[in-house]
């Protein structure tokens, strides 16, 4: 079974995972672009009982474009998010891919919010995608 963990930048906030991510998506939206700084977001999804959650966390909460809330927690010491909850769907913890700092993480299936996807970004191909 694989076994993976992010973290924040300075290590205090982790978040192991077992098994693989049931979805992996690229987000254009534009609150994901302030919250990555990027141009996107990519995050994982997993099954809240495969996530065990270490340090302490910070939580801001949004509201989406869905119009449902959304439970960022982030590091209080450095900042980073490390993983958020849907409303709605509390049985799946999502998970920033970069979190990971893993370059052989699955590729994205998902590519969502396109209307705001930026001319120049490329999805990888064969990806379900989402205006």
């Amino acid at each position: 079974m694989t076994h993976r963990e992010a973290a924040c930048s300075c290590g205090q906030l982790r978040v192991e995972v077992e098994g693989d991510p049931v979805r992996v998506s690229m987000c254009h939206c534009l609150a994901c672009q302030r919250r990555t700084g990027s141009v996107f977001g990519v995050q994982s999804r997993y099954p809240a009982s495969a996530v065990r959650i270490a340090g302490e966390a910070t939580e801001y909460v949004r509201t989406a474009d869905s119009g449902k809330r959304i439970r960022f927690s982030f590091c209080p010491l450095c900042g980073s998010t490390v993983y958020y909850r849907f409303e709605g769907n509390d049985d799946i913890v999502a998970i920033p891919v970069g979190a990971f700092a893993d370059p052989a993480f699955p590729r994205p299936a998902f590519s969502v919010w396109e209307d705001r996807q930026h001319a120049w970004v490329n999805v990888p191909e064969g990806a379900e995608r989402m205006r």
